[in-house]
């Protein structure tokens, strides 16, 4: 987000803006990332010949007695009043507090605490939203006045995958980075009225089983528990385990890719929406500032799953035909869509995260919260965190290739796959360092 000068400072609820005129060299960006990619992708070609990862099937178990409490009712109680006591907090600020960012922290609570935190909370400690979600405590108590089970309900349609996530996902980030005031306090009551309503009377009809399919936070959070140490294997223990193992088991469902490419475009966008040149067209447009960033976004995600498209396309051709060319390798989209939400909100989560609950405590009387990093190193983990992202997509393609392709053809097949992560690293590379 960006400060924006208007008497006290100004939380904007539009993400983070790009870090311009940042010190690092161009060249040695573009050249560190070229390297680490064709290396990587040459290592594993000579030296990763069969797969390694094996999905839900693997992890070292925790002891049984810290699986007991992890999987207690109370703590899954306690969790879920958790969540719903915050919600409540969020709805009372911001039907009692000030309409002014600055001072009431729910504009902060929802755009920084909610979405930017969901990311370490997701990697450190699996998919919390799941058990957080007040939708889903609030459907379930519902569900006991009525006295039927939270599960009850019709089936989901057949192909309904997580489309509907997707679709919610690109609602939020419209919200974030388009709609006209979206720090306004009637702005965030509206879109929670309305996104309450629609889950609820959903989940009525369809159970409890509609907002694993269908809730935004939710597949943002597993998405991202994906690369989480800590997991659950097949039959159910709670287990410590290699990150890769657990991406490989990221399901292939309808909408994964719709899911992806909208956290990877909107955070594209979010990266040069703060340009002076795109601003400038917003504002001179003759469609109107909200119609032009609207297509604005809606490119910016458009060309992420039409490059991805064309490269299962390409995959495709080069190593023989597969059931299921575009999700098969969607899950290694997330590490690239992680580094890229490490590099334009780590600084946002570290200085507006704490302030936001220094305002709900009623403590915010300290000076304003300075600069996480010197530039330099700011500088240098947004590009080592866009980098890595795409070296750990390419190590999770490569496993699914060899296990996927005959051997003659697995390494040939990935080519199009490099070239995309290139395609890729160089936009993301070229948003933060210009």
């Amino acid at each position: 987000m960006n400060p924006r000068p208007a008497g006290p400072p100004v939380l904007l609820a539009h993400g983070i803006g790009s870090q311009h005129d940042l010190p690092v060299s161009p060249f040695y960006a573009f050249a560190g990332a070229f390297a680490a990619l064709f290396v990587s992708f040459l290592a594993l070609g000579l030296l990763w010949s069969t797969s390694r990862f094996r999905g839900d099937r693997s992890g070292l178990a925790l002891p049984a007695g810290l699986q007991r409490v992890a999987d207690a009712p109370a703590t899954r109680t306690a969790l879920r009043g958790l969540g719903l006591a915050a919600a409540l907090a969020v709805l009372l600020h911001l039907l009692l507090g000030p309409d002014d960012p600055a001072r009431n922290p729910a504009p902060g609570a929802v755009y920084v605490l909610l979405w930017v935190g969901l990311v370490p909370a997701s990697l450190l400690l699996g998919p919390v939203w799941c058990l957080l979600n007040p939708l889903r405590t609030l459907h379930r108590l519902l569900c006991r006045a009525r006295r039927r089970p939270p599960e009850a309900g019709r089936p989901l349609p057949p192909g309904l995958g997580q489309w509907p996530a997707a679709a919610g996902l690109l609602a939020f980030t419209w919200l974030e980075l388009v709609s006209p005031d979206p720090a306004s306090t009637t702005t965030l009551l509206t879109a929670l009225i309305c996104s309450t309503a629609l889950h609820l009377l959903l989940a009525a009809r369809y159970g409890e089983a509609w907002f694993t399919s269908a809730d935004p936070f939710e597949t943002y959070s597993v998405l991202l528990a994906r690369l989480s140490p800590l997991g659950r294997r097949e039959d159910n223990r709670l287990v410590l385990r290699n990150p890769f193992h657990g991406l490989d088991a990221t399901p292939e469902r309808p909408g994964l890719v719709a899911a992806v490419c909208v956290l990877l475009g909107s955070t594209a966008y979010d990266g040069y929406s703060d340009n002076p040149s795109w601003i400038n067209a917003t504002q001179t447009s003759p469609l109107g500032r909200v119609p032009t960033a609207t297509l604005g976004l809606l490119g910016s995600i458009a060309l992420v799953a039409a490059l991805y498209c064309l490269c299962a396309g390409a995959t495709r051709l080069v190593s023989g035909p597969h059931p299921r060319p575009l999700t098969a390798f969607a899950h290694s989209l997330v590490p690239i869509a992680l580094g890229y939400l490490i590099a334009h909100y780590f600084s946002l989560l570290v200085t507006e995260g704490p302030r936001t609950v220094s305002m709900a405590l009623g403590t915010d009387n300290g000076p304003e919260p300075g600069p996480p990093l010197r530039p330099g190193a700011l500088a240098a983990l947004q590009v080592i965190a866009v980098v890595t992202g795409h070296v750990l997509g390419v190590i999770a393609a490569h496993d699914r290739s060899v296990r996927l392709f005959p051997p003659a053809k697995a390494v040939a097949g990935q080519l199009p796959l490099l070239a995309l992560m290139i395609t890729y690293t160089v936009g993301g590379l070229t948003l933060l360092l210009n």
